[in-house]
């Protein structure tokens, strides 16, 4: 077998699309005689500077010998990448291995490159030690070639390194149609994906749309994602739409959060994403642009051999819910001082960007001015230190009183709606949360 590992082809703003390339590689294979057993779509680091948009690179596993592999690939690359953008830098990894035999030093490198930040010089040298032949391209003005090796190494560790796997069907427009608006019947979108639903997922928002079919330039006309390849490839079929030109089924770590590592307040590095346990702080507000801040702090540990077990650290993170993750931003501003949270996002720029959180425990008390037993007026201050007193009966009281009140929260988990959920990021409805869920649609 031979593993064929492609990434950085496609462009932010000129289109084109990995995915694209790689289907017609796997197409050229065929017709070169040759079989695919399969084809990958790996999402890697989404906090990666260098990402073009997904940040997915591609593998094709097939039975053509390596140097012809090599050359097929080299020729698609050729052909279509992007070279007008100072931004793409394509990388091609070819490795003589078969997918489960790939070197633990590979393996190890597809797990760092979903989760860490990894430069193209140790993805050189890992594919060396491998003995695995690779080149680089660059875009006009592009000062490194080939940094898309990172990915394709990646790409080619994955099956290796990863247990867990879900689908995507794709849809490509003809491609002398790209770059104008794709015409998709969306009523058909929506039926379908009600019949799909829960099996194949974010297909559509219920109040944004068919996020199923994007907004950049580029081939793809639709993509339906789900847990089952016949669910995907079934519900892409009931979609009406403009000419289908080609379609393909990739397996993919999209839905999966492998992104996500565990973490401590006190910890967080820039360009990864976390899991991490705490406490509401400071509550949450609405700033300029409609995004919504709080602030979580540590917890000391429960179990620590101190006399302040569960207090509050003195570690501490700013969380945000943009704008464009919509109404769970109101999930967000119903959080008050002294929830316990799990929090789950990338951190960059002395933020967790949030996924989605999981409530631990709410706090379902305030402090507030006692009433009085006799005529049930509140009481009013009787001076500093000197508590509280009913002017109308007398009474008084030492001080503020406890009571409980109602949240409009629920332990468990949420997370942001289809329309801004990452690749990646798993989605609540594909289940294995330690808590309740209540997943978005």
């Amino acid at each position: 077998m031979t593993v064929i590992g492609l990434d950085d082809t496609d462009s932010r703003t000129r289109g084109m699309c990995t995915t694209y390339l790689a289907t017609r590689l796997a197409e050229a294979i065929v017709d070169a005689d040759g079989s695919v057993e399969r084809t990958l779509l790996v999402r890697l680091n989404p906090a990666v500077e260098h990402k073009t948009r997904g940040n997915a690179a591609l593998a094709i596993h097939t039975d053509l010998p390596a140097a012809t592999a090599v050359d097929l690939a080299a020729e698609r690359i050729d052909a279509l990448a992007v070279d007008a953008d100072a931004q793409t830098s394509p990388g091609l990894v070819v490795a003589d291995n078969d997918p489960e035999t790939i070197p633990d030093a590979v393996a190890d490198l597809a797990g760092r490159a979903v989760r860490d930040q990894l430069s193209l010089a140790t993805a050189v040298d890992v594919a060396d030690g491998a003995g695995y032949e690779h080149r680089g391209w660059a875009g006009a003005g592009c000062d490194v070639a080939g940094r898309g090796r990172i990915g394709a190494l990646a790409a080619v560790g994955a099956w290796a390194a990863f247990d867990e796997w879900t689908y995507e069907q794709i849809a490509y427009r003809e491609f002398d149609r790209c770059g104008s608006p794709r015409e998709v019947d969306i009523d058909s979108v929506f039926a379908a994906a009600d019949r799909g639903y829960p099996t194949v997922w974010d297909t559509v928002d219920r109040e944004e749309g068919a996020v199923c079919v994007p907004n950049a330039p580029g081939p793809i006309l639709y993509g339906i994602r789900g847990d089952d390849p016949d669910a995907v490839v079934s519900v892409a079929d009931a979609i009406d739409s403009e000419s289908v030109e080609r379609d393909r089924c990739f397996v993919t770590n999209q839905g999966t959060d492998l992104h996500l590592q565990a973490g401590t307040l006190d910890s967080l590095k820039g360009g990864r994403a976390y899991r991490v346990d705490g406490v509401v702080t400071e509550p949450p507000a609405t700033r300029e642009g409609g995004h919504v801040f709080f602030t979580l702090g540590s917890v000391r540990d429960e179990d620590a051999d101190t006399d302040a077990d569960g207090a509050i650290g003195d570690a501490t993170a700013d969380c945000v819910a943009f704008e464009p993750t919509k109404r769970f931003r109101d999930r967000v501003r119903a959080l008050r001082t002294g929830d316990r949270l799990t929090v789950c996002g990338e951190y960059s720029d002395g933020a967790i960007k949030l996924e989605k959180f999981a409530v631990r425990e709410l706090d379902r008390t305030e402090r507030v001015t006692p009433t009085c037993e006799g005529c049930g007026r509140r009481m009013k201050s009787a001076g500093s230190g000197q508590g509280y007193r009913c002017r109308d009966c007398g009474t008084s009281a030492p001080g503020k009183v406890t009571r409980q009140v109602d949240r409009d929260l629920d332990e468990g988990w949420y997370e942001v709606p289809p329309c801004a959920r990452r690749h990646i990021a798993k989605p609540l409805v594909r289940g294995g949360f330690d808590a309740p869920t209540h997943p978005e649609r």
